[in-house]
């Protein structure tokens, strides 16, 4: 899969993709991340990509033709915008976008972005809380990796991806591992049984459980 990426900072996206899963996926040669700076598409000799808003107000807005020319180096199929006021991202949509073979990703900044270039170029707005960031630089990531740990081939053992929190519209069990006891607190006996019909119960249940008392909206 690629996964390109345009933005004004393709700095802060190094360590990240150059560490851990994400860094074993590349050289897997399962996924290939592209960050194009916007900056390189920029007028004059400081490279503006913004400009005031027309009728007023603060902050600047970034330029339709210059995202233009960004996403006409890369054009696919499927381009999103991280936005504020997008679709809240959920896990269907992680498991939707890892099946693409080429996803383009624009990072919002400053005040916003031309409506032009979104209702010209952009499929779907993307947001991943109620809440303003600085830009779409940090939601992008996020997308990145939910996105990467998906891709068949990407995590050792696949199976870590089936009964984890979302995929059947649950909360994830809570885990347990060594120290058998910890400061009074032991592992519960289910887990240590060897019973595995009734550890997939006991864990259906503590799932519910928890969808109930921390994310009660899911089970609308």
């Amino acid at each position: 899969m690629k996964l390109s990426i345009i933005t004004l900072f393709p700095e802060v996206f190094h360590p990240i993709l150059n560490s851990s899963i994400l860094k074993r996926a590349q050289e897997k040669g399962l996924v290939n991340f592209k960050l194009i700076n916007l900056r390189d598409f920029g007028e004059g000799k400081h490279q503006q990509v913004d400009d005031r808003p027309y009728g007023g107000g603060a902050g600047m807005v970034l330029r339709a033709d210059i995202l233009t020319k960004a996403v006409h180096k890369v054009r696919s199929h499927k381009i999103i915008l991280m936005s504020a006021s997008g679709k809240p991202y959920k896990q269907t949509k992680a498991r939707e976008f890892s099946k693409l073979k080429h996803l383009i990703i624009v990072c919002g900044h400053y005040e916003g972005i031309d409506q032009r270039f979104i209702d010209k170029y952009v499929d779907e707005e993307i947001s991943i809380g109620d809440y303003v960031l600085t830009g779409g630089e940090v939601p992008a990531m996020v997308i990145i990796d939910s996105i990467t740990r998906l891709i068949p081939g990407v995590l050792q053992k696949p199976e870590a991806i089936i009964n984890e929190s979302f995929s059947e519209g649950l909360l994830e069990y809570p885990q347990y591992t060594r120290p058998e006891e910890f400061e009074g607190e032991k592992v519960p006996e289910v887990l240590l049984s060897g019973n595995h019909a009734e550890i997939k119960k006991w864990r259906s249940q503590k799932s519910l459980e928890k969808t109930k008392k921390i994310r009660p909206d899911l089970l609308k």
